[in-house]
């Protein structure tokens, strides 16, 4: 793990109500960077989540590369859950990324258990993209 995922997991074990964490979800998206528009193309859209969400990989040289990722969403939300994967793979080496599966973070902080089901999809659809191009790094 990483320092800022300890910080986000402190964060959401301090903050009782639910109203309270979806705040903080909804500020941590608003802290992500905005992509691009150019960027905002199909190839980059998640499919599987009710939003638009989109997100690029840019890998590093190497066997196992690090991978550096970007996200945005039309969605207050969903740009938070955005920001919280991101903080998860971005950075990490593509087989770290491979085997990491976020959803059990956010099974920790409890907030699986709190999406609808369209936003469960979309954060699954976006741990599997990201999982799956690490994977197909490591295979090329």
């Amino acid at each position: 793990m990483n320092e800022k995922l300890d910080q986000i997991i402190d964060d959401f074990t301090f903050l009782d109500d639910w109203e309270d964490r979806y705040r903080y979800v909804i500020e941590l998206g608003k802290a992500l960077p905005d992509l691009p528009d150019d960027e905002k193309i199909e190839e980059n859209r998640v499919h599987g989540c009710a939003s638009q969400v989109w997100l690029v990989s840019e890998k590093q040289a190497g066997d196992d590369p690090v991978i550096l990722f970007r996200g945005d969403s039309d969605a207050f939300i969903v740009r938070g859950l955005v920001s919280i994967v991101l903080t998860v793979y971005s950075g990490q080496k593509a087989s770290t990324i491979a085997r990491t599966d976020a959803i059990d973070i956010f099974r920790r902080i409890g907030l699986v258990d709190h999406l609808s089901a369209q936003r469960a999809n979309g954060l699954n659809a976006m741990v599997t993209k990201i999982r799956e191009t690490a994977a197909r790094t490591l295979a090329t």
